[in-house]
């Protein structure tokens, strides 16, 4: 309930003091010509899938392009004005109103659609529908530089790379977040977050900063 409360007083004061960061974004997109939201279907609280909001980055219909739901570096389908307000975070900003109307929180595991969930094994399924969905969260801010692991990676299929070795893990570290939930790790995470943010290439060492933090496995540690 005490979350409930500070993701609808939080996501209040950052549309009003970001409004103007809104705006600009939607003129940006409208100038070029493209649509300024782009929806798609992502599970949320109780397994019931919701309409995720962000600003467009990607060509029409990029989802049936190249790598799919999976982006990579230097991906051609990503706009021009899409490169900045990926790079900037300022894409996800839209949720903030999926955040007002309930479909998420600040923090939790993040939204996936039906690929990436399913990627997950029954188990994390099951606890990571037990909570909304998160704009940031443990698994966002440990893969903040996800297009540059599959880069480092090398692998001919970056697909088969992210479903085999990314979302394993991803899926056992969302779990685990669920599993220590508090208020305290809450107020944490939107600390983290704001701190990658300002310093993006600025290293976390998150098994010191986190209880009982799953061990990534070394099919991923050598790309970290």
């Amino acid at each position: 309930m005490m979350q409930r409360f500070f993701d609808i007083l939080f996501s209040s004061l950052a549309i009003a003091l970001l409004s103007p960061v809104l705006i600009v974004a939607s003129i940006a997109l409208k100038i070029t010509k493209n649509d300024i939201l782009y929806r798609q279907k992502r599970v949320g609280l109780g397994g019931q899938y919701f309409d995720i909001y962000k600003f467009t980055t990607m060509v029409k219909n990029s989802e049936n392009m190249g790598a799919g739901t999976i982006t990579v570096k230097g991906d051609a389908r990503v706009l021009p004005v899409g490169k900045f307000l990926r790079k900037s975070k300022i894409n996800e900003l839209p949720q903030l109103f999926n955040i007002l109307k309930g479909d998420m929180s600040i923090i939790g595991p993040r939204p996936q659609d039906s690929i990436g969930f399913n990627a997950f094994n029954k188990k994390e399924q099951e606890s990571i529908i037990k909570i909304r969905p998160g704009l940031s969260g443990v698994g966002s801010i440990f893969f903040r530089d996800e297009e540059e692991i599959m880069e480092r990676a090398k692998v001919a299929d970056k697909k088969r790379f992210y479903i085999e070795v990314i979302s394993p893990y991803k899926g056992m570290i969302e779990a685990w977040y669920v599993e220590h939930k508090s208020l305290y790790l809450y107020f944490l995470l939107i600390f983290l977050t704001i701190h990658i943010v300002i310093c993006s290439k600025c290293k976390i060492d998150f098994s010191k900063k986190f209880q009982a933090f799953p061990s990534s496995p070394h099919s991923l540690t050598q790309y970290l």
